[in-house]
């Protein structure tokens, strides 16, 4: 029996000491290639290689020693790999018709440091991101929307560190939130 208990101390201890922060990491907010395939097809040819990144903010830094934030470094690089994935990105931004910003308004995580239960429990998070697409020439406001979306980590998605837990959660949203983003852009219908 106490050689369980020193099993149990032991990965306890692997996990604490371990207990580093993990921001996002864009690669993973990517589209599924599927995804990004279906929707290029669909993409109006006026939005074809006409978009250029504009302001990208909000989020924040994660911090040294625990959990998991998304960075505005990391939602840009993640907004500029969606939309080279479906052939909308300008190739040179000085060249581009559309300016697209987005700000990362919120992001509702569980409190790992006060919330004993959420250390071994699902991690959900929501992310709310504000997006406008302008055309260049004449400022006008083509779209508009703030895109609020939710994703689980499950507990065995990473079980001995709740830290990685959200940092899938946090990718999950933002994932979510940029497909959407393209669904919408496929719809769109520009004069």
């Amino acid at each position: 029996m106490k050689r369980w208990h020193g099993l149990v101390a032991a990965l306890m201890a692997a996990a604490l000491a371990g207990g580093c922060g993990t921001p996002a990491d864009p690669l993973n907010m990517r589209l599924a290639p599927g995804d990004a395939l279906q929707l290029r097809g669909f993409m109006p040819e006026a939005l074809r290689g006409q978009i250029a990144l504009g302001e990208i903010g909000g989020g924040a830094e994660t911090w040294r020693y625990w959990g998991s934030q998304v960075s505005a470094k990391a939602l840009d690089q993640a907004l500029e790999e969606a939309l080279r994935s479906v052939g909308v990105l300008a190739p040179l931004p000085a060249g581009a018709r559309y300016q697209l910003s987005a700000k990362l308004s919120a992001l509702q995580q569980p409190d790992l440091k006060w919330q004993p239960q959420a250390l071994v429990s699902d991690n959900r998070v929501l992310a709310t991101v504000d997006y406008t697409l302008k055309d260049k020439a004449s400022g006008a406001v083509l779209y508009q929307r703030s895109i609020r979306t939710a994703h689980t980590a499950e507990l065995t998605e990473a079980l001995l560190f709740p830290p990685e837990r959200l940092r899938l959660a946090n990718e999950g949203a933002l994932r979510q939130s940029l497909n959407l983003l393209l669904r919408d852009f496929a719809e769109l219908r520009l004069p």
